[in-house]
């Protein structure tokens, strides 16, 4: 890419990180197994009763995942669960007993497992893309920041994707796109964490994963001083349609007052 002082800086994806595990002082919690029917009488029962608790049980605020599917044997359900906390876990269980699957399902078999998984890093595959753009919107409220996402990833623009997660499941995701810029330099957005994790460290480590596999690029932020000036990010006095307080910038100084151009997915925000 040309940036703006005429040179062909270096914009090639960065390493990303595979496998790191982010700690969480409050474990998930992941439940994995099935629901086993004696017979066809249990079977109708659950085929009526069970799209309800599914929909039900992903509504909790608490809930990442909650994936229920018939087997080939047709008396057998599959299922794949996944908590925020113990807390979450526990109000689902609350919630179950008072439920009319929980009330009238006592002879339908369980052989569950449950363990506390630690999410990981990595670079998004592509089968994530989905998963990613269903996270961004639920995270932002809205799908500008999915389809922004999905147009950088479409224009080639989409330096770094990098994804937390959790048993398969998507909690986490940032990106870094190039920018045109007096030296090489990347914009970070956007950042989301699903919102039942907020505040649990898993943003921190994706965006420290980030600043790590591309320490050569300054990094340009539009965000909240408050939450990024624990990376070092400072004000940054560029020529941009966002300049002002919250737009911030990170690692080799950009010249004050040069021109920096967002990749153009961003002119549909």
């Amino acid at each position: 890419m040309t940036c703006a002082c005429g040179h062909n800086h270096n914009h090639s994806p960065p390493p990303a990180p595979a496998g790191r595990t982010i700690p969480l002082e409050r474990p998930l919690v992941s439940l994995t197994g099935r629901l086993i029917c004696a017979d066809t009488a249990q079977m109708l029962l659950a085929l009526e009763l069970l799209s309800d608790h599914v929909e039900l049980s992903r509504a909790e605020p608490g809930n990442l995942r909650f994936d229920l599917a018939q087997a080939e044997d047709p008396l057998v359900w599959e299922l794949a669960e996944l908590y925020a906390d113990e807390a979450a876990f526990q109000a689902h269980r609350a919630r179950l007993r008072e439920s009319r699957w929980g009330r009238e399902s006592h002879g339908i078999a369980r052989d569950f497992t449950r363990t506390e998984p630690l999410p990981r890093l990595r670079p998004e595959a592509a089968h994530d893309q989905a998963a990613i753009a269903a996270l961004l919107t639920r995270s932002f409220g809205g799908e500008d920041e999915a389809d922004l996402v999905a147009a950088l990833r479409a224009a080639g623009d989409l330096a770094l994707s990098l994804v937390a997660e959790a048993e398969g499941t998507i909690i986490g995701h940032v990106a870094l796109s190039p920018l045109d810029a007096a030296r090489p330099a990347f914009a970070l957005a956007p950042l989301a964490v699903h919102p039942a994790l907020h505040g649990r460290g898993i943003g921190e480590a994706l965006v420290q994963a980030a600043l790590e596999a591309c320490r050569d690029h300054s990094i340009v932020v539009l965000g909240d001083p408050n939450y990024y000036a624990r990376f070092g990010f400072a004000p940054a006095e560029l020529d941009s349609p966002y300049a002002g307080p919250h737009l911030m910038a990170l690692g080799p100084q950009l010249p004050a007052g040069s021109r920096i151009a967002h990749a153009p997915a961003f002119g549909a925000l």
